[in-house]
């Protein structure tokens, strides 16, 4: 992924190139608002960063901007009054805090499909038991609800195995 850079300042081009050198990213430079937004139109970005002077002059554009970032991270600095160091520990640490908001989000996404799989597979499996309790046992749909319980309860310990593993690591 790459870096947009929004900042209409002399040598931002060579800010970039600087950042770029540091980061092991594309970093590229857009002038103004329309820029950013025809730029942004075009591709995702890792992070999205705007020069304060123009979020102060024009907060409607830099809200715009922030709108359509998607899921760059966004970083806003003053320019004139940062150096270069200061502007790449500023984008480091906010590549650092998305990583790290995206791991969290993974891991409560896959918890919650855990939960609703496990929960399902219950039901699966309670519904087939008693199924099987109440039905005549030698029975062509008794020997089918057999083979469903068999498989829901195979589901369910695929299911325990990877948490199991988990939860013993911590």
């Amino acid at each position: 992924m790459s870096i947009l850079m929004v900042a209409g300042i002399e040598g931002a081009r060579n800010c970039a190139d600087v950042v770029a050198k540091h980061l092991g990213m594309e970093v590229e430079v857009a002038d103004g608002r329309r820029t950013a937004l025809a730029i942004l139109r075009q591709r995702e970005f890792a992070a999205v960063v705007v020069d304060e002077t123009i979020a102060e002059c024009d907060p409607v554009a830099a809200d715009t901007i922030w709108d359509r970032a998607g899921l760059a991270i966004p970083v806003q600095i003053n320019f004139a009054l940062s150096g270069t160091a200061r502007l790449i520990r500023e984008i480091r640490s906010a590549l650092r805090r998305r990583d790290r908001e995206q791991e969290l989000a993974r891991q409560a996404a896959a918890k919650a499909i855990e939960l609703e799989l496990n929960s399902t597979v219950a039901g699966l499996l309670l519904q087939s038991e008693l199924a099987l309790s109440s039905s005549d046992a030698g029975s062509p749909v008794a020997e089918r609800l057999r083979v469903m319980a068999d498989l829901a309860g195979n589901l369910r310990n695929k299911l325990a195995s990877p948490a199991a593993r988990r939860d013993s690591a911590m």
